[in-house]
């Protein structure tokens, strides 16, 4: 459970003072080595993400990113955007230091909420990369199954990264809103 379940955290989407924030727990979320059972540091290298990526989804008109803060600073975030028939959710992260506190569960929950309440989505859709046998089985616990729709991943684009094994590939995950 959250560590501190008071007025001290706060949900609420990214405005551009919050890129650099963002960028910084993303990259420590997903790059570091030291970053636990979240890092894909072993699968990919380079960035996960620069303040051009993330000026772009604050900017964007179907949605943005979400963030939880605590004490006033961004511990958690993830993209979340309307489509025709569902909602996306997508980099998601937590702060490495903050982690195993429950505020990942939270800020998925409140994604799913706005996605569902505000927005009238049926069913949320992810992609995961599939080599994430422990990021997936998290999600299942939660109410996300398979698809069975796949995407190969990006090789030779350094916007997702430098890939260090080969046949990475990204498995659409699903969850019903109603």
């Amino acid at each position: 459970m959250i560590a501190r379940p008071d007025s001290s955290l706060r949900f609420r989407f990214a405005t551009v003072d919050d890129v650099a924030a963002i960028v910084s727990v993303v990259e420590r979320a997903y790059r570091a080595d030291d970053a636990g059972w979240t890092t894909e540091a072993h699968l990919i290298g380079g960035r996960r993400t620069g303040a051009d990526e993330v000026e772009q989804l604050v900017g964007s008109a179907t949605g943005g990113l979400l963030t939880l803060s605590d004490q006033g600073d961004i511990v958690a975030t993830c993209h979340l955007d309307r489509r025709a028939d569902h909602a996306y959710f997508g980099m998601f992260a937590v702060d490495p230091a903050r982690q195993a506190r429950g505020f990942g569960a939270a800020l998925l929950a409140e994604a799913e909420r706005v996605a569902r309440e505000e927005w009238g989505s049926p069913r949320m859709r992810m992609t995961v990369i599939s080599a994430r046998t422990d990021l997936i089985a998290w999600y299942a616990r939660r109410g996300y199954r398979p698809t069975g729709g796949t995407s190969p991943f990006p090789y030779g684009d350094a916007r997702f990264g430098e890939p260090r094994v080969a046949g990475l590939r990204f498995d659409e995950l699903e969850k019903p809103l109603v």
